[in-house]
């Protein structure tokens, strides 16, 4: 299968927060076109599937810049296509009072064959380092 095929969607970002500060967060929008996740070969070819929520900290240009993981697949290989994917994320930065912040967002990965209606989008943006 070759590799464009396996790129995945992901689905709604839950929450992100803020560093620091009060005020009404505008919320971080992800840049579309191709998610830079790949589906693990060897998963792929097994039909196994799964899901790996990601923690990734948006800086103030919109780059990712930290990655955690929030909830384990269960599989560590789709773990750490997550997080090495993750990584070549990029978003509209989020913005506190018209100014640029840095925001912690949750990002579920879902790794399945069958395709979904949501790709990729945000919640709600707190404050918080």
């Amino acid at each position: 299968m070759p590799g464009s095929a396996r790129r995945l969607a992901l689905a709604a970002v839950a929450a992100s927060f803020g560093c620091g500060g009060e005020g009404e967060i505008e919320q971080p929008r992800p840049l579309f076109g191709d998610v830079p996740i790949e589906y693990p070969l060897q998963m792929w070819d097994e039909d196994m599937e799964g899901e790996t929520l990601l923690r990734v900290r948006v800086n103030d240009v919109g780059a990712v810049d930290s990655v955690e993981i929030a909830q384990s697949s269960g599989y560590a290989s789709f773990d750490s296509a997550a997080v090495a994917g993750a990584q070549d994320l990029r978003f509209t930065p989020a913005r506190r009072n018209g100014e640029r912040i840095a925001v912690w967002a949750e990002v579920p990965v879902h790794f399945s064959k069958r395709p979904r209606a949501d790709t990729l989008g945000l919640g709600n943006a707190r404050g918080g380092s």
